[in-house]
C-alpha cells in the first residue's frame, strides 16, 4: 500500500507521474471545465447545511463557480485554480434587451442569456459574419491584448498562498481553443465551409488566435511559471459519435499550431504539465496530442463512441494521464439515482485509477440540474473505492 502523501500537491504530483498516490485525487473547479454550475453549487451548499453565499463565478457564459474555502476543505478537493481575467470574467457589461440579458465580449463576440429559465449565456453574434472571410479583415479587427499583465494581477500572492497550503496550481488560458474560439468568431457554418474550401482567410484567423494565445503564455509565464503546476489548454474536435474535424485536417491545420503552442508553455514551464480538454470522441487523436506534448487528457467523455475508460487506459495510460470521467454528467449525474451514481463512479475509477496517472472529476462541468444528493454520492464513493 503507497504511503500516505503529506499534501494534496504531492498526492497530484505524484499520480501525474504516473505513480500511484495514496489515493486518488478529487479535483472541483480548478479549471473552468471541471467546475461546477452556480445554481448546482447553491443547491450543494443547503444540502450540507451550510449558509447561503454569493457565487464566485468563474466563467459568466457557463455560469460556473469557484467553491467557497468551507466547501472545498469539506469535499477534501486537491486542487486549487488560477483564472486570469479574460472575456468571460472581465470587462463585462450586461444589458437589458427585454426577454433576455446580453453582454459583448473583448473579442467583439454576443452572448445572450434567456431571464426565463436560462442557464447559460449563448454566442448569438460573430464579428466575422460576412459571406467572404479575407486576410485584411481578420487584420483590422481590434483585437484583445493577451499581455496586459492586469489579467494576473495578484494571482503570483494567490498561487503562493496555495502552494504553501499545499496545493497544486492549476492555471487556465486566454480563451477557447483554436477552433472554438474561430468557431465564435466566425460563425460555425460558414467557418467550416471555409476549412473544406481551404480558404485563406479562414487559416489565417487560426495563425492569428493561436499567436495570441502563444503571447498570453508568453507574458504569463514569465511573470507566474515558477509558482504553476498546471497549465490548461482546450479546444473541442470531437461529437458523441464522431469529430468535427477529420483527422487529416486536424493533422494539416491545427496539430502544427498547437504544436507551437505548446513549445511556448514548455520552454517557460519545464516541470510542469500540459492539460488539455477536448471533448467527445476523439480517440483518434490522442497519439498526436501526446506526440505534440499533452499530459493530460480531458475530460475523458466515456459515453462517446470510442472513449471506454478500460480501453482508453490499456491503450494510452502509460503514456497520458486521464482528468476526468468520474461520472457521467450526461444521464447518470442529472438523472440517475445515487445507487446509480455509485455503480458509475466505481466502474470507472476501477479502469482509470490503477497505476496512478488518473485525477477524479466528472464528464465536465457539474450542470445545474444535478441534485445534492448525487454529488455526494459520487463523492462518498471516490473516497471509498479511490484508495490506492
Amino acid at each position: 500500500m503507497p504511503e500516505s502523501c503529506t499534501t494534496a500537491r504531492e498526492r497530484v504530483l505524484k499520480t501525474l507521474r504516473h505513480e500511484e498516490p495514496d489515493r486518488v485525487p478529487f479535483d472541483l473547479a480548478s479549471t473552468q471545465v471541471t467546475g461546477i454550475s452556480s445554481t448546482a453549487y447553491a443547491n450543494l451548499r443547503k444540502y450540507l447545511d451550510l449558509p447561503a453565499a454569493e457565487p464566485n463565478t468563474m466563467d459568466i457564459v457557463q455560469q460556473v463557480c469557484i467553491p467557497h474555502d468551507d466547501v472545498m476543505e469539506r469535499l477534501q478537493v486537491d486542487t486549487r485554480g488560477l483564472f486570469p481575467l479574460i472575456s468571460s470574467n472581465w470587462k463585462i457589461d450586461i444589458q437589458d434587451e427585454g426577454d433576455s440579458w446580453t453582454f459583448v465580449d473583448e473579442w467583439h463576440c454576443k452572448y445572450r442569456r434567456p431571464k426565463e429559465a436560462g442557464y447559460y449565456f449563448s454566442l448569438c453574434q460573430s464579428p466575422f459574419d460576412e459571406t467572404t472571410l479575407g486576410k485584411q479583415a481578420v487584420d483590422s479587427l481590434a483585437w484583445p491584448d493577451p499581455a496586459d499583465p492586469r489579467r494576473w494581477e495578484g494571482l503570483r500572492e494567490k498561487a503562493s498562498s496555495f502552494r504553501e497550503a499545499g496545493y497544486p496550481v492549476v492555471m487556465r488560458g486566454l480563451c477557447a481553443g483554436i477552433l472554438e474560439m474561430a468557431c465564435r468568431l466566425r460563425p460555425m457554418d460558414k467557418l467550416m465551409m471555409d476549412l473544406a474550401m481551404g480558404e485563406e482567410g479562414a487559416k489565417h484567423l487560426l495563425v492569428k488566435i493561436t499567436e495570441l494565445k502563444a503571447r498570453f503564455w508568453e507574458a504569463a509565464l514569465d511573470d507566474l511559471g515558477d509558482v504553476v503546476d498546471v497549465v490548461v489548454e482546450a479546444d473541442d474536435y470531437g461529437t458523441q459519435h464522431s469529430m468535427l474535424v477529420s483527422p487529416a485536417m486536424y493533422r494539416q491545420l491545427f496539430k502544427p499550431l498547437q504544436a507551437e503552442l505548446f513549445a511556448v508553455i514548455r520552454q517557460r514551464l519545464p516541470e510542469g504539465f500540459v492539460f488539455f480538454h477536448s471533448c467527445g470522441n476523439v480517440r483518434g487523436l490522442i497519439p498526436d496530442f501526446i506526440e505534440i506534448g499533452v499530459d493530460i487528457l480531458n475530460p475523458v467523455h466515456i459515453t462517446a463512441t470510442g472513449m471506454e475508460p478500460v480501453a482508453l487506459k490499456h491503450d494510452f495510460g502509460n503514456d497520458i494521464c486521464f482528468w476526468g470521467g468520474g461520472v457521467d454528467t450526461q444521464g447518470v449525474l442529472p438523472g440517475g439515482t445515487p445507487e446509480q451514481v455509485r455503480e458509475d463512479v466505481k466502474r470507472n475509477v476501477t479502469a482509470l485509477a490503477p497505476g496512478g496517472g488518473y485525477v477524479f472529476n466528472t464528464v465536465h462541468n457539474i450542470q445545474a440540474d444535478v441534485p445534492p444528493e448525487n454529488i455526494m454520492a459520487m463523492w462518498e464513493t471516490l473516497r471509498e473505492v479511490g484508495v490506492y
